[in-house]
């Protein structure tokens, strides 16, 4: 499952969404995935990270680690290529997704650079298998860096919006 498409991960998504499970790890030459029903958990061997919190849909969406890509896809910059400034907070992806900044196409995105935003501020929506999970600060403060594009696939964990807390 080294060539795994985004299709391909959504099917397991929505097999360990129909399951009983509580978590699930896959890793296989070139690929990894974690899921879990549980916010809180990480995957094996990776130390817990602090993150800002991000609601989660009523239905608690799972946490999802995947490290693939496509040639037809842009890129994806992973949880680790991002260095967020000190005294800066992350906002991350609550689960694999694709990454919207705006409710629908056409229509002004949720936040901008240099915008106020509170705790409950949505800043965008991560959306997988039609199942569109509103993402919100968690802080209060300035936006000052939006480090995913519109339309692109996240990863779990990953660093959506960078955000300068208020004092």
């Amino acid at each position: 499952m080294s060539q795994a498409t985004p299709a391909d991960i959504e099917n397991l998504v929505e097999l360990f969404n129909r399951s009983d499970w509580e978590e699930m790890h896959l890793k296989t030459d070139g690929l990894e995935i974690f899921l879990s029903h549980d916010p809180a958990a990480r995957p094996p061997g990776q130390a817990a990270a602090a993150a800002a919190p991000a609601a989660a849909a009523p239905e608690a969406a799972p946490a999802a680690t995947a490290a693939a890509s496509e040639p037809h896809m842009a890129p994806a910059v992973t949880a680790h290529d991002v260095v967020i400034p000190a005294g800066m907070v992350a906002v991350r992806a609550p689960n694999l997704g694709t990454f919207y900044q705006a409710p629908k196409p056409g229509a002004p995105p949720y936040v901008e650079v240099g915008q106020k935003v509170d705790a409950d501020t949505e800043v965008c929506l991560i959306e997988v298998m039609k199942l569109f999970t509103p993402v919100k600060a968690g802080v209060s403060g300035t936006v000052r860096e939006i480090c995913a594009s519109d339309g692109q696939m996240v990863e779990y964990e990953q660093v959506l919006v960078i955000v300068e807390p208020d004092a």
